[in-house]
This record gives structure tokens, C-alpha cells and sequence, in this order.
């Protein structure tokens, strides 16, 4: 599994997303797309789990697409 990371997207900014994280089976955000929000109060715990893609290792998908 593979991370790329990108920057928010202008609308992921003004709904006030601070970290999306995106697993594909290609280069491009083809799936489900998980989005945390400044005001979560479980935002670390959550960003923690979202990056940690060891789980996904030999399925389908082999990119984890994060934005921050």
C-alpha cells in the first residue's frame, strides 16, 4: 500500500475538513472518500486510524490517497 499525499481540495477547506483519506485501487480517488472535520472532538484518534492502512495490504486497493 501506497500513500499520496495531496492538499484539500477549496471545497473540503470552506466545509472545513482537515484530513481526507481516500483507499483505491488506482492513482485517483475512485472510492469512498473519509473526511475529518476541525470540530470533531475525536479528530486524532480518527486521523490515526485513517492513516494506518496495514490492514488493506494485499487487497484490492493499493493506494491510501490522504489530504491535509
Amino acid at each position: 500500500m501506497r500513500k499520496i499525499y495531496r492538499k484539500l481540495t477549496k471545497e473540503q477547506k470552506e466545509a472545513g475538513v482537515i484530513f481526507s483519506s481516500c483507499l483505491s485501487p488506482t492513482r485517483y480517488e475512485t472510492g469512498t472518500v473519509h473526511e475529518v472535520k476541525a470540530d470533531d472532538p475525536d479528530r486524532e484518534n480518527k486521523i490515526r486510524n485513517l492513516k494506518d492502512d496495514k490492514f488493506f495490504n494485499g487487497s484490492q486497493y493499493k493506494y491510501n490517497i490522504i489530504r491535509t
